[in-house]
């Protein structure tokens, strides 16, 4: 394990034990309606998903392949004359792009969240939210601004000093959260740390990779990178898969909100941020093996890959719902023995039994399924763009129609059923693609 694979696969670690922390802490300082209003802002929030549509990754494939004709020589790249006029063309190309599409997102999620929370909340609890909502959408929108300079420099082979980078930011935010909550702040709590987490990427990148990106900057553009002919057929695929993501997984809560209102939104998010705390730490099992199981593809060594990947997913899985089922146990205890914390009783924020067993089941066969995408993935292949595409429609459907006339119920069971299908699809292109691939 190199400090790359150590930096991310720590990031993820600290994201998924520190999830558990927040939900206790959520649990014990905000009220239910609150609460509510915490996890929806994540689920609105995650509307930048229609307005960056996949170009981070892209730029960094792209810059990467034209740093791979080159030679760093200080800050400075020499090489080529064609090869350092489109990596400068790509720097001011996401650049300018990324400032304009900042401030559309800005001013749109502004927009729905106000729209969004004064239609729908009809609690006669006062609750502060417009002023962090403000705070908040601004810090996403700085972040959003900085996300072509890490793609950029990862694309120019500095791994593991963004890695780094996330690491700080990761345990810094939350931290910085946990504070605010235990002092006092509510909801201003999570308003904050996306301009915090901004300045610490801007502090470390002015020290280590302004000059360097300032040197790619003012080299004299003389061939461009065609947007329309060479990023955008690799962006529409990709850009599908995201949009499908949001309709799968984002749903849920502002569904809630709107029909039963705050508290019940709060149960979800309470609950699935547990859920997707485990999946992030378990995950890590299967992403820090992409860097050598996409080698031992590229040297076709497939005996290798499969007695890895095979070891690998059966020790995530094992460990998967093994946790998955302390988590069920540490519910019934706190609703058994009526724990409290901080004068609320902490079994009464998540979902009752039976639907969160439904989404607690769509965690253990989201890790199989997204362990196998990884693998197939690692051979520089999407074949899941149809399957993303139906179960991101299904998924809207089923939360929407379902949400409306049975509630919760309807929503997770809708969720449990079509998780169930997406695994089955997914197993046979995995199986096919693999026998395809190893047989060439």
């Amino acid at each position: 394990m190199d400090r790359a694979i150590f930096y991310t696969s720590s990031a993820r670690l600290f994201q998924g034990l520190g999830g558990v922390v927040s939900v206790l802490l959520v649990a014990s300082f905000l009220t239910g309606v609150e609460q509510g209003f915490y996890y929806t802002f994540g689920s609105i929030l995650a509307i930048q998903v229609f307005f960056e549509l996949g170009l981070g990754g892209i730029i960094t494939q792209f810059v990467a392949h034209e740093r791979a004709h080159l030679a760093e020589e200080g800050d400075a790249f020499t090489g080529p004359e064609r090869h350092r006029s489109r990596l400068g063309y790509l720097l001011h190309f996401c650049l300018k792009w990324y400032v304009v599409l900042a401030i559309a997102l800005f001013v749109t999620t502004l927009v729905v969240g106000f729209t969004f929370f004064s239609y729908y909340y009809d609690s006669t609890e006062p609750v502060a939210w417009k002023i962090p909502w403000v705070l908040l959408v601004f810090g996403t929108a700085l972040n959003f601004i900085l996300v072509p300079i890490s793609a950029f420099v990862e694309g120019l082979g500095k791994v593991k000093e963004v890695a780094f980078i996330r690491l700080q930011q990761q345990v810094l935010t939350q931290v910085l959260v946990w504070c605010g909550l235990v002092a006092g702040f509510k909801l201003y709590a999570a308003s904050y740390v996306g301009i915090v987490s901004a300045l610490v990427f801007v502090v470390y990148a002015r020290r280590k990779f302004y000059p360097l990106l300032r040197t790619i900057y003012h080299i004299q553009i003389k061939e461009k990178v065609s947007y329309r002919h060479e990023i955008f057929p690799f962006q529409w695929r990709i850009s599908v898969s995201w949009i499908s993501g949001y309709f799968i997984f984002q749903l849920f809560n502002p569904v809630l909100f709107a029909t039963e209102g705050a508290v019940v939104a709060g149960q979800m998010g309470m609950t699935l941020t547990a859920l997707t705390a485990i999946q992030n730490f378990t995950l890590s099992w299967i992403s820090t093996k992409v860097p050598v199981m996409s080698q031992l593809i590229a040297q076709k060594n497939y005996v290798t890959l499969d007695r890895l990947f095979g070891r690998t997913l059966r020790q995530s899985m094992f460990i998967n719902v093994a946790t998955l089922c302390l988590f069920f146990a540490l519910i019934i205890v706190l609703r058994t023995f009526h724990i409290e914390l901080g004068g609320k009783l902490l079994g009464d924020r998540f979902l009752p039994y039976v639907p969160m067993f439904l989404m607690a089941l769509t965690v253990a066969i989201n890790q199989y399924a997204f362990s196998v995408a990884s693998y197939v993935r690692c051979h520089k292949q999407e074949p899941y763009m149809w399957q993303a595409i139906t179960m991101g429609a299904a998924c809207v459907f089923s939360t929407v129609v379902l949400g409306k006339l049975y509630g919760v119920m309807g929503i997770t069971l809708g969720y449990a059923v079509l998780t169930v299908l997406s695994g089955i699809w997914i197993r046979a292109i995995y199986v096919r693609k693999k026998k395809l691939w190893h047989n060439e």
